[in-house]
C-alpha cells in the first residue's frame, strides 16, 4: 500500500509545471471554471457498432424447406444452404419450389462461397439451378458433398463444380469471415453447424440439428466447442426451429432400431417393405443390420435410393456384408420372408416407388396380403393427404401396412423445446433470430428465447427477403431485398408465375370451353360456327340442350358485332366470352375458363 502510495505522488510530481512562472500558471488555470474534458475517440475495435453484418434469409423463414441464407460483411458476401420446398396442393403441376436467386446475381462478385450444413433437399435441392447461373465453390463435409455431387451428375455440372470437404474444428477463410463447421446430430451422417466470425462479431447457425447423447455414429452434438463460443461472446444464433412446439426432448435414433426390430418379428413369413428417405443412411443401415441378422436379403427401389446407398457405400457411410444384396429384378427367386425391400415414397411423392406400388403399376414389384409394409417417416406439412392415399391404396391390395405413429418406427431429427434452451443456454448470444420453420414455430422459439431472459428487444422474426443488420449495439431492419419462391416445372424454371397457377386452379375448378368460328374479313358476318368444345366443364352429350343454347348466345353475340360495324377482333372476342359467360352461370352457377377462337377467312 505504501509502495502505491508513492508510485501516485512521484506521478504526480511529475506532472507538475516546472520552470519560471509555473506557479503563477498554476494559479490561473486554478481559477478557470470547472469543465468536463471530451472523451477522446477510442480507436476502432473488433466487434465495435461501427462494423455491422448483414443477413438476408432467402428462404426458410415461414415455411419448412427453401432454406436459403446469404451473409454479408465488409463487402464481402457468403451464403449458407440451397433448398428447396416441395409444392403444396395449389400448386398444380408443379415438380419443385426453389428460391428467388435475384440478390445473390446481382452480387455475384462478391460471394466467397455456398457453405452447406448437411445433405437433405431441403438445404441442397436448389443448388443446381443456381450453379447454373453461377459458379461458386461448394463447402461440405465428406457425405453432403457426396449426395451433391450425385446430385449435380443429373444436370452435367459435377465435372466443372470445385467441391472442398470440411470437417468439423477445421476453420475457413473466406473473405473477412473465418468460418468453422461444429458436429451436430441430425437424422443425416455428417451434419454441422457453422460459426461464423466476423468483423462485427461471431454468428451461430445451427443447421437442422438435435442433442443426441446415444447417436448410431459420430458422435453426439458437439457442445464444448458451443459453449465456448458462448464464453468468447455470440453477436447472434440463428437456430433450428422446426420442433419449438414440442416439449422435451427428441427421441434417440437407438428408439427406432427397437421398433423396427419388434416389427421385424410381426412381420413372419410377410415381405418386408420400408419406405424411407433415401438420404436417411442411418436408418437404412439400421434396416440392412436387422436384416442381416433375420437372414433376409436386402433390394432397394427408387433412382434416388439407389444412387445414395451407392454413394454411401463407396464413401464408407454405410456397410453391407457380401451377399446381403440382391436387384429388385430378383425379389421373386426368394420367399416373401427371405427379403426386405427399401423404397422411396415416405411423403407420398406420386412418382415414387411406393406411390407406384399402391396404384399397381410398378414394373418389378405386386403388393398384396403377403406383404408387410412400414413407412418410416412422419409426413411433412402439406403431404397428408398424399401419404394417406398411398396407405389407403396398400391397404386395398391387402397389404398390412404400419405408418406414422402406430410403432416407434421413426423419430425427429429436430430438436424440441430443451434442446433448443440448450443450445441457447450454452451459447448465449446477444441477439437471436429463429429460423427453419413456419411463423407459429418461429413465434413459439422467440418465446422460448425470451423465457431465458434474453430482452425482447434482441429477439427478431425475420422474413424471406429482410435485411437484418446486426452492430454490437443494435439489431435492426435495413431495406429488404429481392426474395420468393421459383416454382420449377419439368425443363421451365421460373416460366410458371402465379397467373399460370390461377389458370391451372381456374380449369381444376369449372373446366374449360373453346368457341371456335369463322368470320368473313370484311363484313364480320359468321361463315362456319360457332362450334364449342368442352373440356373439364360438362358432358356434352348429357348436356345438349345447354350446349345448343350456349351456341346460341355466342351466335347472337356476335349477329350484334355485325349489326354495330365492331372490327376489332379483340373486342369481338370480349363480346362472345362474356356472351357466353353469362349463359353459363344463369344456366349452372359455374364458371369455366372460356377461350374464344375466331379464324379470319
Amino acid at each position: 500500500m505504501a509502495q502505491a502510495k508513492e508510485n501516485t505522488t512521484a506521478s504526480a510530481t511529475e506532472r507538475r509545471p516546472q520552470g519560471p512562472g509555473a506557479d503563477a500558471r498554476a494559479q490561473q488555470r486554478a481559477r478557470r471554471p470547472l469543465y468536463k474534458r471530451p472523451r477522446r475517440p477510442q480507436p476502432q475495435q473488433k466487434g465495435s457498432a461501427a462494423v455491422p453484418i448483414h443477413i438476408y434469409p432467402l428462404g426458410g423463414l415461414g415455411e419448412v424447406g427453401k432454406n436459403m441464407t446469404v451473409y454479408e460483411c465488409c463487402g464481402d458476401m457468403i451464403i449458407v444452404d440451397c433448398g428447396l420446398v416441395f409444392p403444396d396442393s395449389e400448386m398444380y403441376g408443379v415438380d419443385m419450389v426453389i428460391p428467388d436467386f435475384t440478390f445473390v446475381l446481382q452480387n455475384r462478385d462478391r460471394i466467397k462461397g455456398l457453405l452447406i450444413t448437411h445433405g437433405h433437399e431441403d438445404h441442397i435441392g436448389s443448388i443446381p439451378y443456381l450453379l447454373q447461373k453461377i459458379d461458386l465453390p461448394v463447402y461440405g463435409t465428406r457425405l453432403t458433398i457426396g449426395l451433391i455431387r450425385n446430385k449435380l451428375e443429373e444436370f452435367n455440372l459435377a465435372g466443372r463444380t470445385r467441391f472442398v470437404e470440411i470437417t468439423p474444428k477445421q476453420k475457413l477463410q473466406l473473405g473477412c469471415f473465418t468460418v468453422e463447421p461444429i458436429h451436430v446430430n441430425h437424422s443425416i451422417p455428417d451434419a454441422v453447424a457453422f460459426a461464423i466470425d466476423s468483423p462485427a462479431g461471431v454468428v451461430i447457425q445451427t443447421g437442422d440439428f438435435k442433442i443426441d447423447y446415444t447417436p448410431l455414429a459420430c458422435g453426439p452434438t458437439d457442445l464444448t466447442t458451443l459453449a465456448e463460443y458462448g464464453r468468447r461472446g455470440v453477436l447472434a444464433l440463428l437456430s433450428d426451429s422446426t420442433n419449438a412446439e414440442r416439449p422435451g426432448f427428441t427421441a434417440t435414433e437407438q428408439k427406432v432400431a427397437a421398433g423396427v426390430h419388434n416389427l421385424f418379428t410381426q412381420a413372419r413369413n410377410k415381405r418386408i417393405i420400408i419406405a424411407t428417405f433415401a438420404s436417411n443412411i442411418y436408418r437404412i443401415q439400421q434396416i440392412i443390420d436387422l436384416a442381416v441378422q433375420e437372414g433376409r436379403k436386402v433390394a432397394f427401389s427408387g433412382r434416388s435410393m439407389v444412387n445414395n446407398t451407392a454413394m454411401a457405400q463407396e464413401l464408407g457411410y454405410m456397410h453391407i456384408p457380401d451377399g446381403t444384396l440382391i436387384g429388385i429384378e430378383e425379389l421373386n427367386r426368394y420367399a416373401p420372408e427371405e427379403v426386405v425391400l427399401i423404397t422411396t415414397g415416405s411423403q407420398g411423392e406420386p412418382l415414387s416407388a411406393l406411390s407406384r406400388m399402391a396404384s399397381s403399376s410398378h414394373r418389378q414389384v405386386r403388393v398384396g396380403p403377403g406383404d408387410f409394409i412400414i413407412i418410416s417417416a412422419n409426413p411433412i406439412p402439406g403431404n397428408e393427404k398424399s401419404v394417406t392415399k398411398i396407405v389407403n391404396g396398400l391397404l386395398l391390395l391387402g397389404a398390412e401396412v404400419i405408418y406414422e405413429s402406430m410403432y416407434d418406427v421413426h423419430v425427429s431429427g429436430h430438436a424440441c423445446q430443451e434442446e433448443q434452451k440448450l443450445m441457447l443456454t450454452l451459447t448465449r448470444p446477444k441477439y437471436f433470430m429463429p429460423v427453419h420453420g413456419e411463423y407459429k414455430q418461429l413465434k413459439k422459439h422467440a418465446l422460448t428465447a425470451a423465457s431465458l431472459g434474453i430482452p425482447h428487444s434482441n429477439i427478431l422474426i425475420a422474413e424471406n427477403g429482410s435485411n437484418v443488420i446486426l452492430t454490437q449495439d443494435e439489431i435492426k431492419l435495413g431495406e429488404p431485398v429481392t426474395a420468393g419462391a421459383v416454382m420449377v416445372d419439368g425443363l421451365g424454371v421460373g416460366d410458371v408465375g402465379n397467373v399460370v397457377l390461377r389458370d391451372r386452379k381456374h380449369l381444376s375448378e369449372d373446366g374449360l370451353v373453346i368457341i371456335v368460328a369463322t368470320v368473313d374479313g370484311k363484313t364480320g358476318r359468321v361463315l362456319a360456327g360457332p362450334d364449342l368444345v368442352s373440356r373439364g366443364f360438362v358432358y356434352v352429350r348429357e348436356n345438349e340442350g345447354l350446349m345448343d343454347g350456349a351456341q346460341n348466345a355466342v351466335e347472337a353475340a356476335l349477329n350484334r358485332c355485325v349489326e354495330e360495324h365492331v372490327r376489332d377482333w379483340n373486342s369481338v372476342k370480349t363480346r362472345m366470352r362474356e356472351a357466353l359467360s353469362s349463359y353459363i352461370y344463369r344456366r349452372t352457377k359455374r364458371s369455366p375458363m372460356i377461350l374464344p377462337v375466331l379464324m379470319e377467312v
